[in-house]
């Protein structure tokens, strides 16, 4: 017989193992609500009913006697199954242990994602590539669902999509056009071929064993034929009416991303004046994290406690904003809730990123659907990680010209394996097809134009018509450095600039004995009325070094020079007179030798004219709306120029070296004498005796250093070379349309970009060519441009663009060639100001921010502070409502 204890136990576990099945029902269908707070009232209720039962379970075992511990009684004894107790145990026993084996726990699972930090930039994009919903922590899901939602789905635009058989009865394709038929919810795999359901992804439980009820979740839609098949469609019958589970998802959507209907709010509803407060303060920190970010500076401080006397440049700017206006003052810092301060790192950094993110959009937005351009460069940054940043050239709908900075990528090599893989990662998760690029910028290394393995090769087996334009910008400077190189005397000449500069400026004494010898010189020439004096001018420096990888350093030295060149003297006799050394006395002495020799002034000169006229190409190269044809008229016109100076630029140039040499007091030669090659003993006379020194300077260093320049110019500028660039110039507006001609731009379009229009457009092009052409030469606002920027700009803004359509498409794809990197290089210098020594441990988020809203912020500027915080709201789950 049973005792009363085992009775009572029985009957337990028996009302325990009847409730369970219902409870586990339940559960069930309450956790995909969790995020409307109605789980907790449930849960609440749940354990109210099974509390009894739970407690009765936990009871009645302890009223059973413990068993006897002998000596030799282990740990181990205590877990051990005793089994003859289990044997003796009655048939009622072992049918009710049967039971409660069958009836397990209910355990959710989820996943293998451990719990991690992630950002919306992590996410995968791709509806066939990212995980489940469900294998994310449960703690991060909602969070996870309300940054989905905020990218909306991902539809995915190819000019061709993929069949989905080889039999042409059955072929099907998906069609881009659905997208606008179901913008809400459909989304598109390239990667799957395969239609998919974001809601439906958001809010699915496991997979469900039903036919067909994974189609939109897991495994994608791809029966293409049943899409537009009246009543029986397959996207329509997925809709269902208002009890469908997508109008459930789309609902919980709705819900989930308000946050002032979810329960929480409701139970603990603020009054509208705090809710004034919280967004109020919240505005304050949005205006301080701009500022910052917009002028580079960093954010936090050393010690941001509150006995710090300098807690950072946020808070500072804080009690700034807080001290001129007194409703702040009453709401921020120390008088704001603990909940609800919006001042911590985190919130900095999530301000930011919303501003980021709607920039990025936004730029996103513009490209749409067109074609566009990718401009790449590396560099290291402070923490010497390998950084890559990322340009982003088009055409917007208003026919501006523009490149955007997108973002920057740390890489863990520059190999074009690594580089290909990175921007491919970026161009997925924004949605930008590949098949849509039409440019590749690059400077010239190996791993970036290699023809096999480089980064433009590999782009180019994925859109044969992505053509690569090597930077214009690196094009010139190497023909600076190669031409400087080329010429022996040229050569020596830099290599002695740089020797005088190293002296002059090689200690803080020096330097400033260079700026009074400076501030003696310009009071002397204003004096004697040489020199005219204005705000802004007679502003004093210091030497320029010159740099084979700077574009336009060699150019700013020799001026630097020129301009000091009294006051370098002086400092060099300074340092011969009363030098702390043999050494040093004697390199001044040599330095101030050469310079004041008659050879180093005519090169110096020489290098001035030359490189002041390529200067203006480098000025020009490094803007940012500078289309291909412009730039290679820039080209020509230097070559033009330099060719004028070496056939009649000699007398006058001669005659300034002249006037150069008087005013600073250096001997000039007699120019008819007798050349003689070398000094002391090794001095003898040329072969041909009758070269005079006026022949030597005139052909062995003036002619043949520009001669040498106009070759480096011809040989990396050669137009001839590039067929493209050549038919292209027959879209030139320039001279009244000088150069056009239908014939050339018809080969452009069926040889370069075959793609872009089709055989009938190819066919009807020829004959818009002509209406357009009588038609721009008697337009009065469009006859007169110059450059093909501002002719897509004029049939933009006349509206002719409309009526002229393939000739507006093909003009926007020529603007899409590349000119240079320069705006990779503005680039750069934003990291080297936002991640200094101090702050280089920044991450590469919080660095990518932070360079977007510093380069871009005329963007930034155009969005409303309560479109940020709206967005900031609904970011992911806040107590303090906005």
């Amino acid at each position: 017989m049973t005792t009363d204890a085992e009775a009572l136990q029985q009957v337990c576990q028996s009302l325990h193992a009847l409730w369970s099945a219902p409870f586990r029902i339940i559960i069930a269908l309450v956790l995909p609500y969790q995020q409307l707070g109605v789980a907790s009232l449930l849960g609440a209720l749940l354990l109210v009913l099974l509390f009894p039962i739970q407690v009765l379970l936990t009871i009645v075992p302890m009223s059973k006697p413990p068993p006897k511990r002998t000596k030799h009684n282990t740990i181990d004894s205590f877990f051990k199954r005793d089994l003859k107790e289990s044997s003796s145990s009655n048939v009622g026993s072992s049918s009710l242990v049967d039971e409660q084996e069958l009836v397990e726990p209910f355990i959710i699972d989820i996943g293998v994602i451990h719990d991690q930090e992630f950002t919306s930039n992590s996410l995968e994009r791709d509806p066939g590539k990212r995980p489940q919903i469900w294998t994310y922590p449960v703690n991060q899901q909602d969070e996870i669902r309300r940054a989905y939602i905020k990218l909306g789905p991902y539809q995915f635009f190819l000019s061709k999509y993929p069949y989905s058989s080889n039999e042409k009865s059955t072929r099907r394709r998906f069609q881009y056009s659905w997208f606008s038929k179901f913008s809400s919810w459909l989304e598109y795999s390239p990667t799957k071929d395969a239609a998919y359901c974001l809601p439906c992804y958001l809010f699915a439980s496991k997979q469900v064993a039903r036919f067909g009820a994974n189609a939109f979740t897991v495994e994608g839609f791809s029966n293409w034929k049943k899409v537009n098949d009246g009543d029986t469609c397959s996207f329509l019958r997925h809709v269902g009416n208002h009890t469908s589970s997508h109008f459930i998802s789309m609902k919980s959507c709705e819900d989930l991303m308000n946050q002032s209907r979810h329960i929480d709010k409701v139970m603990r509803r603020q009054s509208s004046e705090q809710i004034l407060n919280n967004r109020l303060r919240l505005r304050t920190s949005i205006d301080c994290v701009r500022w910052l970010a917009y002028q580079s500076c960093s954010f936090r401080g050393h010690d941001e406690g509150p006995t710090s006397k300098n807690p950072g440049n946020f808070r500072e700017m804080v009690k700034l904003l807080a001290s001129y206006n007194d409703k702040v003052a009453a709401t921020v810092l120390e008088k704001a809730p603990h909940n609800a301060k919006y001042i911590s790192p985190i919130i900095q950094k999530e301000i930011l990123h919303v501003i980021a993110s709607k920039v990025r959009r936004k730029i996103r937005e513009d490209i749409g659907d067109s074609k566009f351009c990718i401009l790449v460069d590396e560099a290291r940054d402070e923490s010497k990680r390998e950084q890559m940043a990322l340009v982003l050239r088009f055409v917007d709908k208003m026919g501006f010209l523009q490149e955007r900075f997108f973002d920057i990528v740390s890489v863990e090599n520059t190999c074009s394996s690594t580089l290909k893989k990175e921007l491919s990662n970026i161009f997925s998760h924004h949605a930008l097809n590949v098949e849509n690029l039409r440019g590749q910028g690059y400077d010239g290394a190996s791993n970036m134009r290699g023809e096999w393995n480089g980064l433009q090769a590999l782009f180019l087996k994925d859109c044969p018509y992505a053509y690569y334009v090597h930077c214009f910008a690196h094009r010139l400077q190497l023909a600076l450095v190669a031409a400087s190189r080329e010429v022996i005397l040229v050569h020596q000449f830099f290599s002695k600039l740089d020797l005088i500069v190293n002296i002059v400026g090689a200690s803080c004494k020096r330097n400033g004995e260079l700026i009074t010898a400076q501030q003696a010189e310009i009071s002397r020439l204003i004096s004697i009325d040489e020199l005219g004096t204005s705000s802004g001018a007679n502003q004093i420096g210091n030497l320029q070094r010159a740099g084979n990888t700077r574009w336009g350093s060699h150019f700013s030295s020799v001026c630097s020079l020129i301009k000091m060149f009294s006051a370098t003297g002086t400092v060099l006799q300074n340092i011969v007179t009363d030098g702390a050394n043999y050494s040093q006395r004697g390199d001044a002495d040599s330095a101030y030798t050469t310079m004041t020799s008659f050879q180093f002034i005519f090169i110096l000169l020489l290098m001035k004219e030359i490189m002041g006229v390529t200067d203006v190409l480098c000025q020009a190269l490094q803007q940012r709306s500078q289309d291909i044809l412009n730039a290679m008229h820039l080209v020509s016109t230097t070559k033009h120029l330099l060719q004028k100076l070496r056939d009649s630029g000699w007398d006058t140039f001669l005659r300034d070296v002249n006037s150069f040499c008087e005013s600073n007091e250096v001997e000039m030669p007699d120019m008819n004498s007798a050349y003689k090659v070398g000094r002391g003993k090794s001095i003898h006379q040329p072969r041909d005796t009758n070269i005079t020194i006026e022949h030597h300077f005139h052909f062995d260093i003036f002619l043949n250093t520009i001669d040498t320049q106009l070759k480096e110019l011809n040989c990396r500028f050669n137009e001839q070379t590039l067929e493209l660039l050549t038919l292209s110039s027959a879209l030139d507006p320039s001279d009244s349309y000088k150069s056009f001609k239908v014939d050339d731009i018809c080969t452009l379009v069926d040889k370069y970009y075959p793609a872009d229009f089709t055989e009938q457009e190819r066919m009807l092009l020829k004959f818009q060519l002509n209406h357009y052409h009588l038609d721009m030469t008697k337009h009065e606002d469009l006859c007169h441009l110059s450059t093909l920027t501002a002719l897509c700009e004029g049939l933009t803004s006349t509206k002719k663009a409309s009526v002229y359509f393939l000739v507006d498409r093909l003009i926007r794809l020529i603007l899409l060639l590349p000119v240079s990197t320069a705006t990779t290089e503005r680039a750069f210098s934003v990291m080297k100001l936002t991640k200094t020594r101090l702050r280089n441990k920044m991450n590469d988020e919080f660095l990518g921010d932070c360079m977007l809203l510093h380069t871009e912020r005329e963007i930034a500027d155009t969005f409303s502070t309560d479109s940020i915080i709206d967005e900031f709201y609904s970011l992911k789950h806040r107590k303090a409502q906005l």
